[in-house]
């Protein structure tokens, strides 16, 4: 059983992934939210969030390649990621094992199990799942998928940005998105800056692996503290963010997390739209005068109870 070829993160493998995930995510809705504004309602989709794109991308190019091992796959992550990849999983009657700590919130643990996932909790700390899972898929031949680290999730990703641009009349200057670990980012950004768009990646300040790697010009581990970090709390970002992010057309801009409680308010209290810290993050950042925008809502995993 051979392994694909190794992908790169290009035009031409977001134009692929677009055609393998054709009909089984939902297109993304673009809604006006004020002069020049849109809003890319992409926390409708499966799993609530923009990883059912990356993770079903992921499972069919090795599908196509009959690079599938009767193990299925595996992923160690209790958030969008692990939920999109136990999904995917289903939706193609492949085996999913997701490995999270053993403190992993209930209603995580059981929204997978829903999927038909095989949840293996796994010591105190996500680095005790990770390791876990590293040992199952070497020992058991399972192919191991990721959180945002491969061309292919980032190209899965990067699918929406066509959909985005065919939803908005006359075109948008700059789209918008929040960076954890750089998939979202780099797929969308790869594919805007094809077409001519600019694009704007928004971090909180201390969840800053993007940021803090343009400024050191290599990938380096940075702390986390946000009230976004369940979402975008990598310690690293990947390479293909960072190569991505050196393109001219590009701004990293770090918002403090107050401003990012602040537009997730203002989500609920102008558009009723709850979505999570992640998707606000991209909401906090304030376009130039005339800047027309489209800003990414990444996912709506969230307690809604301190909206009021």
């Amino acid at each position: 059983m051979s392994a694909p070829s190794a992908p790169t993160l290009n035009p031409g493998e977001i134009k692929a992934a677009a055609e393998r995930i054709a009909g089984r995510v939902r297109p993304v809705t673009v809604a006006p939210a004020a002069e020049g504004r849109f809003f890319a309602l992409e926390f409708l989709q499966y799993t609530g969030s923009f990883k059912a794109r990356g993770a079903l991308n992921f499972l069919l190019a090795h599908r196509e390649s009959q690079s599938l091992p009767d193990a299925g796959v595996t992923i160690a992550s209790g958030g969008n990621a692990g939920l999109a990849c136990g999904w995917a999983a289903r939706e193609l009657g492949i085996r999913a094992t997701v490995f999270l700590p053993e403190n992993a919130p209930t209603v995580k643990v059981d929204r997978l199990r829903s999927y038909g996932a095989e949840v293996r909790l796994v010591g105190q700390r996500y680095d005790e799942a990770r390791a876990a899972c590293e040992e199952f898929a070497a020992g058991s031949g399972a192919l191991a998928s990721h959180a945002y680290d491969h061309p292919l999730i980032a190209a899965g990703a990067g699918t929406l940005t066509e959909e985005i641009l065919r939803g908005i009349p006359g075109g948008v200057d700059t789209i918008v998105v929040s960076v954890g670990g750089g998939g979202l980012f780099a797929g969308v950004a790869t594919a805007a800056l094809e077409a001519g768009v600019r694009v704007v990646a928004v971090e909180p300040e201390n969840c800053r692996a993007l940021h803090a790697a343009l400024e050191a010009g290599r990938v380096v581990d940075v702390p986390v503290a946000s009230v976004a970090a369940d979402s975008l709390g990598a310690t690293r970002v990947s390479r293909d963010a960072l190569e991505v992010a050196g393109r001219e057309g590009v701004r990293s801009v770090l918002v403090p997390d107050e401003a990012i409680v602040a537009s997730r308010q203002r989500l609920w209290d102008e558009h009723r739209l709850a979505v999570e810290h992640a998707a606000a993050t991209a909401c906090a950042y304030a376009p130039e005068p005339g800047e027309r925008t489209a800003i990414v809502l990444c996912g709506a995993n969230t307690g809604p109870g301190d909206l009021t």
